[in-house]
């Protein structure tokens, strides 16, 4: 299974991408770091540098990225953009997680 955005996460990184005016080759890198109150923290990035062993998506037309050693906890997970009031923010929807910290930025798996 892989990654997916959601229909408003793509157009979320669409329009950050062109509000910073970056160009063609930045992709947008999604992974997981060690750390955060539930141990581990997803990280979410734009970026112009593959790895070696990196896993290369395209996804309604973004370019997304993931390092193979995130990938094992991400597969399946989905990015969604959620609005809120008048702030919004990137989300992700784990399937692998067991448990998540309350602000929802880190997961234990």
């Amino acid at each position: 299974m892989a990654l997916s955005l959601s229909e408003a996460a793509v157009q979320q990184v669409k329009e950050l991408k062109r509000a910073q005016n970056l160009p063609d080759n930045v992709f947008l890198r999604m992974g997981v770091k060690g750390g955060g109150c539930s141990g581990m923290s997803y990280s979410l990035e734009f970026d112009t540098e593959m790895g070696p062993h990196d896993r290369e998506l395209e996804i309604d037309g973004i370019k997304v990225v993931c390092d193979k050693k995130s990938y094992l906890y991400l597969t399946g997970t989905m990015l969604d953009y959620v609005q809120q009031g008048l702030t919004g923010g990137f989300t992700f929807v784990n399937p692998n997680a067991k448990s998540t910290c309350g602000c929802g930025t880190s997961f234990s798996a």
